[in-house]
């Protein structure tokens, strides 16, 4: 049986609240080490930090609409071997599901981990967040908290969540040891703290938090945000089919793609050891050049951009999560998501998969299923 308990706000004041918690979890039995967002000096950035001791847990943020980074790479690298004692990690639900892809991709390991997730309230693009954080980011993280629960949008201070977070229908993680409520619950009052595993249970009942009951006031709400971004999303769908179903109407919506590959590097289950398009097989004779510019007259430089991207489709669109950090690093500002987003979709119910829901659920194409896609290599009983 799983513990939903309630951590009553001081001061109204979700950081403050927050900042403990993780410190008790420190001093639970077994938990020696603590991955999570913390605003750091001097520009207010909100990155992960590796905090062993709870007297530096000031500046936890993890309710900033901040994302510079997918998380999941540095469980996944903490994770990988034992590291000599239990690890908490408070994770966004879309790093959860790409660390669950990476355990499934034999590069990180759910043993010595206690996944924790808070309500994800969206988050900005890089530049964006910088200029709503301004010179005071923990001010900017509580009036935003304040306004996106009370149903006050972020737009209204002029600036607009990233495409990935308006397209997410998965604002609470299901896969988290420990889930950290804030949707549907009195802002200000306090938070929900649900164990929704095993080791979550034994946590919670080390820290003997005050028992509640979620309510159905936060499932409404909560099927209401998904419903809204779930619109969004077949949006989205809808026009970047339109706008890349030729291969010329492709080849110009990554006409300005410069083959930086930050995509592929800021991709969390992007995972290989060595890329093909960072070895010599696409560094091409200077005489290549030449005979294909003179085949057409002209050719863009640089070149393999779209073969470079329709190949990471091919190899990624099993297991993207659609955290949005492929747009994110995109320095020409490419609506690289919304693609990979769509494609990503048909192809994971094409297989009824769904990127890091479960742990039990094979990847696709990691075992052979003979009743597959008959429709397709023509098999009849």
């Amino acid at each position: 049986m799983t513990i939903t308990a309630k951590i009553d706000l001081t001061g109204h004041n979700p950081l403050e609240a927050l900042q403990q918690f993780f410190a008790d979890i420190l001093k639970t039995e077994n938990i020696t080490s603590i991955l999570v967002p913390q605003r750091l000096p001097p520009k207010n950035t909100v990155m992960p930090t590796l905090v062993t001791d709870a007297s530096l847990l000031e500046g936890v943020d993890p309710l900033a609409p901040a994302f510079p980074m997918n998380a999941s790479r540095i469980a996944a690298r903490l994770t990988r071997k034992p590291m000599g004692g239990k690890m908490a990690a408070v994770l966004r639900p879309c790093e959860i599901r790409a660390f669950i892809e990476l355990i499934k991709l034999k590069q990180a390991r759910k043993e010595d981990v206690l996944l924790i997730s808070v309500d994800c309230l969206g988050a900005f693009q890089n530049k964006e967040y910088l200029k709503f954080a301004g010179q005071n980011g923990k001010e900017a993280t509580l009036r935003f908290y304040k306004n996106v629960m009370n149903g006050n949008v972020a737009e209204a201070e002029g600036l607009e969540f990233a495409p990935a977070c308006k397209a997410c229908e998965y604002p609470v993680s299901e896969n988290a040891d420990i889930q950290i409520g804030l949707y549907g619950l009195q802002t200000g009052e306090s938070i929900l703290v649900k164990a929704q595993t095993e080791a979550g249970d034994r946590i919670l009942n080390q820290m003997k938090l005050p028992e509640t009951n979620e309510t159905q006031e936060r499932r409404t709400v909560i099927d209401g945000i998904i419903s809204k971004h779930t619109g969004y999303r077949d949006s989205m769908f809808t026009e970047t089919r339109e706008a890349t179903n030729s291969l010329e109407k492709m080849s110009a919506y990554f006409a300005s793609c410069v083959n930086c590959y930050n995509c592929r590097v800021a991709c969390p289950v992007c995972y290989c050891k060595e890329c093909v398009f960072v070895t010599d097989v696409f560094n091409h004779d200077p005489s290549q050049y030449l005979q294909w510019a003179k085949r057409k007259g002209i050719i863009k430089m640089p070149t393999d951009t779209l073969f470079y991207h329709l190949t990471r489709l091919a190899h990624m669109s099993t297991a993207c999560v659609g955290c949005g950090q492929c747009s994110n690093a995109c320095p020409n500002e490419i609506p690289v998501m919304e693609l990979f987003r769509t494609i990503a979709h048909a192809t994971q119910q094409a297989f009824d998969y769904q990127a890091g829901k479960s742990i039990e659920q094979e990847p696709p194409l990691s075992t052979f299923r003979e009743d597959e896609f008959q429709e397709v290599v023509g098999i009849t009983n």
